[in-house]
């Protein structure tokens, strides 16, 4: 029996494909998402304002939504085996060159085009979106087990890096993150993302005879892509797509904002560095659990869009606790639910795309909503130093984020079916 085919106590071979994704999308995450760690350090040493630093951040998200339209679409046309290598290397030499960046030019140009379009090209679009080609059934189960792998890096990078930074300075961090990089994602692609879609290998999604899936496709509301995917012009005119760009932007530009601030925000209140970078890793363990839950969710009840919104309102929850509790204990606690809400944009985000359009064209669907859903994002960042350059403060920054939280709460439950009409 070819590998990858089940029974005889072998495992279905998208199982390893999800072992792998988890992996990959967690150092490329999780060594992202320790940005907040360094945005203090690099101010007071380079002398530049958080406006500055921000510009860098925001350039590097826009870098990264134009790279998922290029990796998304060549996903759906090979396996993502070389698409995964050539992200990694981009990465993590982005991170060590960030080790002796001296301008803002420097900056820019290293953690701002370089690292963002080579995390394009082994970060959701691509890993997410190949997981969702190997099951159906299964869809949101394992897109969540996937992506939790950002949740666990997250829980444990920024310990990594902070002690680098306290110990060694922020440019030592930077290039720890950069050599995990390489050593992690290269391998695990080089060895488990070689191959396309199951059915060129004689295998059935899910890991199930061709004959159960085709049961089950028999049914109503199963879950199965429809006969026919929808042409890729036909997006821009379609309502759902943008729907769903107008609630995933606004909830990814929460997202990125408090990402990038959250760490100087809590030092500003007074708590110990090494405290505000923990809350960091809560904020991961938090979506560990969004991520899985939302995805067994998304399995379970007649649309995934309730699930969308409640992660949305998981989010918006978050924020006011922010908001009303500023100790440290406060903070674990917007951390925690912040986390859990936030948790399900990966997870929910692919499974509503397939779900709509079809996993035939998955990777060029998820790449086109995410270079929107990204490029609005990135305007988090900057907005967060903006407002705290003018006001000297973030108070503003999150009552924005609340008041859009609760908007895109109500805005997804808008969202069509895949068969109604247009």
């Amino acid at each position: 029996m070819e590998r990858g085919q089940t029974g005889g106590g072998k495992v279905y071979w998208g199982w390893y494909i999800v072992g792998a994704a988890f992996l990959t999308m967690g150092i490329n995450y999780g060594s992202r998402y320790c940005f907040g760690i360094f945005v203090r350090p690099i101010a007071l040493d380079l002398e530049w304002s958080r406006s500055v630093i921000s510009v860098g951040a925001s350039l590097m998200i826009l870098s990264y939504a134009a790279g998922g339209i290029v990796s998304g679409r060549l996903l759906d046309r090979m396996a993502p085996r070389w698409l995964i290598t050539l992200g990694a290397c981009a990465l993590g030499a982005g991170f060590l060159l960030m080790s002796v960046v001296r301008t803002p030019l420097q900056f820019n140009l290293t953690y701002g085009i370089l690292c963002g379009a080579g995390a394009s090209f082994f970060g959701v679009v691509v890993c997410n979106s190949y997981v969702g080609k190997w099951f159906v059934r299964k869809r949101g189960v394992a897109i969540g087990i996937a992506s939790i792998g950002i949740g666990a890096a997250t829980m444990i990078l920024p310990f990594v890096a902070g002690f680098a930074v306290k110990g060694y300075g922020w440019r030592a961090g930077f290039a720890v993150l950069g050599i995990l990089v390489l050593l992690v994602a290269i391998p695990l692609a080089q060895f488990f993302m070689g191959r396309t879609r199951p059915e060129d290998y004689g295998l059935a999604t899910d890991g199930e005879a061709p004959a159960a899936v085709s049961a089950v496709g028999a049914g109503q509301g199963s879950g199965l892509e429809p006969a026919s995917a929808v042409s890729y012009a036909s997006f821009f005119g379609d309502s759902r797509f943008w729907t769903l760009a107008f609630c995933f932007s606004i909830a990814v530009m929460a997202e990125m904002l408090a990402f990038v601030h959250q760490v100087a925000y809590a030092t500003d209140q007074g708590i110990e560095r090494l405290r505000a970078d923990a809350y960091l890793s809560l904020i991961g363990l938090g979506s560990i659990a969004g991520r899985y839950f939302f995805g067994w969710l998304s399995d379970r009840i007649r649309d995934a869009k309730y699930s969308a919104c409640g992660g949305f309102a998981a989010m918006a929850l978050g924020i006011v606790i922010l908001m009303q509790f500023r100790t440290l204990y406060g903070l674990y606690g917007y951390a925690l639910c912040f986390g859990f809400g936030y948790g399900s944009i990966a997870t929910v985000m692919p499974y509503l795309l397939a779900d709509r359009f079809g996993s035939r064209v998955l990777g060029t669907a998820y790449g086109m909503l995410t270079f929107f859903v990204v490029a609005a994002g990135s305007l988090g960042p900057l907005l967060g130093g903006f407002i705290y350059d003018r006001t000297g403060s973030y108070d503003f920054a999150w009552k924005l984020c609340l008041a859009l939280l609760a908007l895109i709460s109500l805005a997804v439950i808008t969202l069509k079916g895949r068969r109604e009409p247009l």
